[in-house]
């Protein structure tokens, strides 16, 4: 359905009415969307038949394998197995995972040298197989790297960083664990936040602002928490250690120098495929929150945004969608008339932008101090950082100039009280 708009004349008012009676009431099931867990793929497995074995063995190991510049000759001796065997979603997410954490180490090893522009077919194989079934792109993604990939310590307590470990991991040691369980986090707070977009459309679609109103602070107390999960960052994770170790393996084989013509996956293509590496761009979140409020960002951030959502789960890019095709939230508190409803809308906003702002502190963090501490290199196996991406996100984005134009747009949709 497309948007329409909510005019402010009595006389539409019974016309608004009708078109409000063709939507049906909004609910996080019909996506999949967990009550609890947000976007998180709740309780992940953790292992796989027997058969599988061989990929068990090598994610297990992925650290080791890649310092030691062993796990290409691992993974070319790795038989080939197929994916008929996985015999529900949740074997099929962690097949999924750990393949596209042995495809990144298996591109990454040597660093930005001797990268290999062939992905082997006994690895490229299942991994598109099995990338078709979940409507994933072949590649690493947000989904793999964090909603994915955690278990708890102890099954029966909290979903907190103390309890939590990540299912498969690369060289970095503890900061890349929490880098993971900080992003983590952030999809965690994000829960109540969620069920208040769909607390949101109902009360539009009810024209009740009462419960509007409750919805909209509900939002802006989670979007508050997201940050201050965010701000974890800096007591789990040591930006040398992100800049030049950690950084490399969520880079992808698009907008990348050090791998300008893409990857060729055996048996899949005889030519090269391109695919964006892991950002936080791949969050179903933050798209979640920008349709709601109709934030809209400038062409050239729109454009990439509409392409990070290729790389989420089907139903969640639905959920977006759905979202989108709603009765327009900004344009029901204009017609309204309701200080309250503008001023709760506009506090959603601002919590959003600064929410944007502690993002764009994080990256400066951890890009220009992490480059200022890793140039002289010993940090990891490699002999000094990568390059490549020195001044681009891990999606291949101008990653500063791109994170101050969505603050900046964002900060934008405030609805001044004039109007």
């Amino acid at each position: 359905m497309d948007r329409f708009d909510v005019t402010s004349t009595a006389g539409d008012m019974e016309a608004q009415n009708m078109k409000l009676k063709k939507y049906s009431p909004f609910s996080l099931g019909k996506f999949h969307i967990s009550e609890d867990y947000g976007f998180l793929l709740p309780d992940p497995l953790k292992e796989l038949s027997h058969y599988y074995m061989p990929w068990m063995e090598i994610a297990s190991n992925l650290p080791l394998l890649i310092e030691s510049h062993q796990l290409r000759a691992t993974v070319d001796e790795m038989p080939l197995l197929s994916c008929h065997l996985l015999k529900d979603h949740r074997e099929q997410c962690l097949a999924h995972l750990l393949l596209s954490f042995i495809t990144m180490g298996y591109v990454w090893q040597e660093g930005e040298k001797n990268i290999p522009n062939v992905l082997p077919r006994n690895l490229a194989l299942p991994f598109v197989e099995v990338s078709r079934t979940l409507g994933l792109p072949p590649i690493l993604g947000h989904s793999d790297l964090v909603l994915m990939n955690w278990k708890k310590k102890d099954p029966d307590g909290p979903l907190e960083i103390r309890n939590l470990e990540t299912i498969v991991s690369f060289p970095g040691g503890e900061s890349l664990k929490g880098f993971i369980l900080v992003i983590l986090s952030v999809e965690k707070a994000a829960v109540p936040g969620i069920k208040a977009i769909a607390q949101v459309i109902n009360a539009v679609l009810q024209t009740s602002e009462d419960d509007l109103l409750q919805a909209l602070k509900q939002l802006r107390t989670s979007i508050a928490e997201m940050t201050k999960a965010l701000r974890q960052m800096h007591d789990y994770v040591d930006p040398a250690i992100f800049y030049a170790v950690i950084r490399i393996f969520l880079s992808g084989w698009k907008d990348n120098p050090a791998i300008p013509e893409g990857l060729i996956y055996e048996g899949v293509s005889e030519e090269p495929l391109k695919y964006s590496g892991g950002s936080t761009a791949q969050s179903t979140v933050f798209h979640a929150i920008d349709e709601l409020l109709g934030v809209c960002h400038s062409k050239e951030s729109t454009t990439f945004l509409h392409r990070m959502r290729e790389y989420m789960p089907p139903s969640h890019r639905a959920f977006i969608e759905e979202i989108h095709s709603a009765p327009p939230l900004r344009e029901h508190i204009l017609s309204s008339g309701s200080h309250l409803l503008r001023e709760a809308y506009n506090q959603c906003v601002e919590a959003l932008a600064e929410l944007r702002s502690h993002h764009i502190n994080i990256v400066a963090k951890y890009l220009l101090t992490g480059a200022a501490k890793a140039k002289d290199g010993g940090l990891g196996y490699l002999a000094g950082p990568p390059q490549a991406l020195a001044e681009r996100g891990t999606g291949g984005t101008a990653v500063f100039s791109f994170l101050k134009s969505v603050r900046d747009t964002t900060l934008g949709g405030i609805i001044d009280q004039c109007d």
